[in-house]
């Protein structure tokens, strides 16, 4: 019978694996429904060319496609190591109901890996940020705000 150590002993296992065959960092992540794991994810940040294509985004991408769905509600992730913002947002966006984790995000800073630097800025407001941002085009912009807004048979998410 599959337990929570086992999903996360998998989740440790594709880190692990993804540094051997050296696709990317040592991230592994699975996501599991009714006892069944449905998504896993590696970091493939380097050998896929795509700084989102971390562990646990890959994994919400292969469950939501098993699934057919965008909400995974009743769904666990399990990471090798605690998420950076970004994997953090998407556990969020796709609902998922609890996560584990195994390494922390000061031993991930301890091999180079540190997101320290983008918890802070997200924390400020958009004048105080490093990122130039420079607001265009916001009467247009406001266009598909408005028709999305009208729309009767929208799926809220």
């Amino acid at each position: 019978m599959a337990t929570q150590e086992s999903f996360m002993r998998r989740a440790i296992s594709l880190a692990s694996q993804n540094v051997r065959e050296g696709l990317g960092g040592p991230f592994g992540s699975v996501v599991v429904r009714d006892g069944e794991i449905i998504g896993e994810g590696s970091n493939r940040v380097t050998s896929s060319c795509d700084p989102t294509a971390h562990a646990e985004m890959l994994a919400i991408r292969a469950a939501s496609a098993k699934l057919n769905n965008f909400d995974l509600s009743g769904c666990e992730i399990y990471t090798s190591c605690e998420p950076c913002p970004m994997c953090l947002s998407a556990i969020y966006w796709a609902k998922l109901d609890r996560m584990f984790y195994g390494n922390t995000i000061v031993e991930a800073d301890a091999i180079g890996f540190s997101d320290e630097f983008l918890y802070k800025e997200i924390a400020l407001s958009m004048d105080e940020r490093e990122l130039d941002a420079t607001r265009l085009l916001e009467d247009e912009a406001l266009e598909s705000f408005n028709l999305w807004a009208q729309m009767e048979d929208r799926i809220s998410y």
